[in-house]
């Protein structure tokens, strides 16, 4: 399997780069590109027809207050954070939302797409944007490990954990999860809108 792949000067500077209004007179940022990975379904994880999305380094690690940026950030794009925890260690999948994973503190090993699937370094800064339905679950973590998670607007997230009976209703709803409006990271010019159509 393949592996994937640090104080800005106060909270002005963090929150000026998180911005989604260019500086007047400067030119916007180009969006930043996202690595990319297909899941098929497994018979147990459903997974998705659209592309789990990776972006390394949104945000510089040594940002103070992390986890606050993210949450700004992924406000901005209509992606509210709903929690700011760890990743459960089982395989799971949503079926009533898409999910987004900043990673405000410390290092992990995710394995993305179930069983089969792929796994995938993660360190603070970095950002997993997980269309409903895709499987994942923490292989380890150190001590340190934090994650804010945030959804599209109005979606809720439900726990499935890939049970044989849940599975008709479970694709049903993912059948039936609206499209986010933008990129939790870069709005409505970001990556997913064009990947996720």
């Amino acid at each position: 399997m393949t592996r994937m792949h640090r104080h800005v000067g106060g909270l002005l500077s963090t929150l000026a780069l998180v911005s989604a209004e260019p500086v007047s007179g400067a030119p916007s940022p180009a969006p930043p590109a996202p690595e990319t990975l297909r899941f098929t379904d497994d018979g147990r994880i459903p997974n998705s027809r659209f592309p789990v999305l990776i972006y390394r380094a949104v945000l510089p690690p040594e940002t103070e207050d992390l986890a606050g940026a993210f949450e700004t950030l992924f406000r901005r794009h209509g992606w509210p954070a709903q929690w700011r925890a760890g990743v459960y260690a089982i395989h799971h999948y949503h079926s009533t939302a898409h999910e987004t994973l900043g990673v405000a503190a410390g290092h992990a090993r995710l394995m993305l797409g179930g069983e089969h699937g792929q796994e995938v370094d993660v360190g603070p800064g970095d950002v997993v944007v997980l269309p409903a339905g895709t499987g994942h679950r923490r292989l380890r973590a150190d001590s340190e490990f934090l994650v804010v998670g945030a959804y599209p607007e109005g979606q809720q997230w439900d726990m499935m954990r890939g049970e044989p009976s849940e599975r008709p209703a479970a694709l049903e709803r993912i059948a039936a999860v609206p499209l986010p409006k933008g990129d939790p990271v870069s709005g409505a010019k970001g990556a997913l809108v064009t990947l996720w159509k």
